[in-house]
């Protein structure tokens, strides 16, 4: 459509010329013959289509080679060897680069700012965990206990979203004890799965995976404290393993409140909170379940989620060889 308006605006003037002339040998010119004026008309019409039919075909061509060019992944004005304002171009896509140098230097700078935030808060906290155990009032001490391990939680969270999102975020692979990890993890959870009276039953024996014993702590983390906030009157907690050719998979599963179907297909999408506990009840950021799916991507682990509203919910962590290890013939 721009096309057609576009060449309709340059044949405009030739168009207006070509009618004044017609009008004024018809008007002005006495004996003229009628056949001289359509012979010259022709000569004029017949290169005028044979240029737009070529100009058209070019157009088409054109289009063709800028539709293969915007699947490219490199600028495109850097790739093409010349186009009409190639320069502005350019400088635009200069100006824009520097630009975005500088909010990633901001960014960095702000996260920077947040992890050592996140490590001198620590100080203060740890020195108000010691005076709440020094608290004489049973019931006090632990409903301090309980709002200090939750802060704790949320920093930990906080300084490791800022490593993920960080461009130094680098991962440390290596054949790792699963079993370890779910301890470190039933630990650092230990407080509310004690204070919640959860049944606890973990069944992972000595299977070892390629992974970073880190961020898969902090990837159980967020599935235990799910199945933490989201508990049932008479809570239980089952975490098991098991190994199939060369491939192993981790359940975490829980008889809490479930997820609703309607909900099940977008609890890993950044922000999601879900339906269910929009009486405030609960609270929730949405930010857990997207961190575990974007670490579980990094990782090259596959993570989805089972449940039955109501009833259950199960989490699977699936976890395959890595060849690189193989190749280097790391032990086993």
């Amino acid at each position: 459509m721009n096309y057609v308006r576009k060449k309709w605006r340059q044949a405009l003037p030739a168009i207006i010329v070509a009618v004044v002339f017609n009008l004024y040998f018809f008007f002005f010119i006495q004996n003229g013959k009628w056949g001289h004026l359509v012979y010259m008309d022709v000569l004029l019409l017949v290169p005028g289509i044979l240029i737009t039919a070529y100009d058209y075909r070019s157009f088409q061509k054109d289009e063709k080679e800028k539709a293969r060019l915007m699947g490219e992944k490199e600028l495109i004005c850097r790739i093409l060897p010349c186009f009409e304002n190639q320069d502005i171009a350019r400088h635009d896509v200069e100006v824009l680069e520097e630009q975005a140098d500088m909010r990633f230097k901001e960014n960095c700078d702000l996260q920077d700012y947040v992890a050592r935030w996140c490590h001198e808060l620590k100080i203060p906290l740890s020195a108000a965990f010691l005076m709440a155990e020094k608290m004489e009032d049973g019931e006090m001490r632990m409903a301090v206990r309980e709002q200090l391990e939750k802060m704790n939680q949320q920093i930990h969270s906080m300084l490791l979203g800022c490593r993920l999102q960080s461009p130094l975020f680098d991962l440390q692979v290596r054949r790792t004890e699963l079993g370890e990890c779910v301890k470190r993890s039933v630990g650092n959870n230990r407080f509310f799965l004690v204070q919640k009276g959860f049944a606890l039953t973990v069944e992972v024996g000595e299977i070892k995976v390629y992974t970073d014993p880190a961020w898969l702590v902090y990837i159980l983390d967020q599935l235990i404290g799910n199945g933490i906030k989201y508990k049932s009157s008479r809570p239980w907690l089952h975490i098991w393993a098991s190994r199939k050719e060369e491939e192993v998979r981790l359940y975490v599963e829980d008889n809490g409140e479930g997820i609703k179907d309607s909900d099940l297909g977008r609890i890993f999408e950044k922000g999601f909170t879900g339906s269910n506990y929009h009486n405030g009840k609960y609270k929730s950021t949405g930010m857990g379940l997207y961190m575990v799916s974007k670490i579980a991507d990094r990782l090259g682990h596959k993570i989805w989620v089972e449940s039955e509203y109501g009833s259950y919910t199960r989490f699977t962590i699936l976890f395959k060889e890595n060849p690189y290890f193989l190749r280097h013939g790391e032990e086993t």
